[in-house]
């Protein structure tokens, strides 16, 4: 949803889920990964784990060396720096994909899902039709992370739209999603890269910005807020991408070893940070971040325009027949559920 992007890092994405390459030729490769997610990081945890398994598991014929924190930029920079050779992958919050191919923010569009159990359906049905699209610029998309649902963090108590129109909002600047939210919510938002919020928290910049808890911990933005929205206003996921050009350095034997590595990381990640979140949220309200409940009638006015933003975004960010492959499949996993 709106950028869960905070997604900050979805680097999460974990998931080096690399396919065969007919082409592939054997070489000792080291990929050089950039990634938003802080040292320490549940997210970092689980790649640096992978990590390792893919050395042991190649010999050492293919080595993962990883920027994190932010060293390489923001997810902008990565995207351009891979694509001028200087790095050779990235892990990304959907933001970051976006800037590859925007249609995946299809899968985040604000108040689209009820339950992290509606985003598993829905994502894992639309995973192998992005991979494709994905492969045809150049690009390996591998297994699904995520950044987890994103909520209003902020100095001032929030609970309401009018609320929001006075404070100084964060909004990521290259989030296109976000800012037609915020647009139709009439709401400002101070453009800022991720690695830049923690420092105009501090200097009074901005005094409000949106994340999940996990990522207001580790980026350390909860010790600069007071309140968090009950309300989720999206589901952030992330992934993994690679060059397509790095990847035919690498063996069609030790492709199928990373791919297994990479299926088995992601699942065992999205539970750790799910797990994680809830976490996040207890250790921020321990730390005295307030849980401001919402109103069920500014959930509904969120609503309101959320609906009339993915129907504005058709043919700008996705297709149509993208949201209606999304619809569906919400709508029959909801179906399912009722049987």
């Amino acid at each position: 949803m709106i950028m869960t992007k905070l997604g900050v890092f979805a680097g999460a994405a974990l998931a080096f889920g690399l396919v065969a390459s007919p082409v592939a030729r054997a070489e000792n490769v080291e990929l050089r990964i950039a990634t938003l997610a802080p040292s320490g990081s549940p997210w970092m945890a689980t790649l640096d784990k992978a990590a390792a398994e893919i050395k042991e598991k190649t010999g050492g014929r293919v080595q993962m060396k990883y920027f994190e924190g932010g060293q390489q930029g923001d997810e902008r920079d990565y995207v351009r720096k891979i694509n001028a050779g200087q790095l050779d992958g990235a892990a990304v919050t959907a933001v970051g994909l976006s800037m590859i191919d925007e249609s995946i923010r299809v899968l985040e569009i604000p108040m689209m899902f009820a339950s992290a159990e509606e985003v598993d359906y829905v994502a894992d049905k639309m995973w192998p039709y992005f991979q494709k699209k994905f492969e045809k610029k150049g690009f390996r998309l591998n297994d699904r992370g995520e950044v987890g649902w994103i909520y209003f963090l902020s100095k001032n108590k929030v609970a309401s739209v009018g609320d929001l129109k006075g404070q100084k909002l964060w909004m990521w600047g290259d989030d296109q999603l976000v800012g037609a939210m915020f647009k139709k919510l009439g709401l400002g938002g101070v453009p800022l890269g991720i690695p830049e919020v923690d420092s105009a928290l501090t200097s009074g910049r901005i005094n409000a910005a949106y994340g999940s808890p996990i990522a207001a911990v580790a980026l350390q933005w909860y010790t600069k807020i007071k309140y968090m929205t009950s309300m989720p206003m999206s589901f952030a996921i992330g992934a993994t991408v690679v060059s397509v050009n790095t990847m035919k350095k690498i063996s069609a034997e030790d492709q199928k070893i990373l791919q297994d590595i990479s299926r088995s990381s992601s699942k065992k990640l999205r539970k750790t940070i799910r797990k994680a979140n809830e976490d996040a949220r207890s250790t921020m309200a321990r730390k005295g971040v307030t849980i401001v409940p919402t109103p069920q009638a500014t959930v509904d006015e969120f609503a309101k325009h959320a609906s009339a933003v993915q129907t504005e975004l058709v043919g700008k960010v996705y297709s149509k027949d993208e949201l209606d492959m999304v619809l569906k499949h919400r709508d029959e996993y909801r179906a399912k559920r009722k049987k």
